[in-house]
């Protein structure tokens, strides 16, 4: 995984390559979607019942995150293009950004947590958002630790 991730930062700084990221993302994503599914069936136990109600709405929630997660991606893009660039302003438009990313992705974990909470018991509703959670922290771990931390070109004024 972390050398898909690499491949992925080193097409980032070639606009040229710009549709192959996108198509790599999208192989990606859809990767992670069947992995994560099968991690929450294993995990959650559904009885039949419950598995009925839970996945129409876990699917609503995928795809909220998804247009969640095409902001980040469209970040890292940007990140990537101006990071032998970055300047003060730019890295401060950056970090917004970022900040954004994770203020709109917490709110919908917390309302989707109020949905899940209506159809299976809280307690299971709430294994579920730390399942989530879990799941969640692992790609942002591997993302990060793929990223390289930002810091101003060699010659321009600290």
């Amino acid at each position: 995984m972390k050398k898909l991730l690499l491949t992925v930062l080193l097409l980032l700084t070639t606009a040229t390559f710009a549709q192959d990221v996108d198509s790599f993302v999208e192989l990606l994503r859809s990767d992670v979607k069947t992995k994560k599914k099968a991690i929450i069936t294993e995990v959650m136990e559904f009885t039949e019942a419950e598995a009925s109600a839970f996945w129409p709405v876990y699917r609503n929630y995928e795809f909220e995150m998804e247009k969640i997660g095409d902001a980040r991606v469209a970040l890292i893009k940007d990140y990537a293009e101006n990071y032998e660039k970055m300047t003060d302003a730019k890295a401060g438009e950056l970090m917004d950004r970022a900040f954004n990313f994770r203020e709109k992705r917490l709110k919908l974990q917390k309302k989707y947590f109020k949905e899940v909470s209506k159809i299976l018991s809280p307690v299971k509703a709430a294994k579920w958002a730390q399942l989530e959670n879990q799941i969640t922290l692992l790609i942002d771990l591997q993302i990060a630790s793929e990223l390289p931390l930002a810091e101003k070109p060699e010659g321009s004024e600290q």
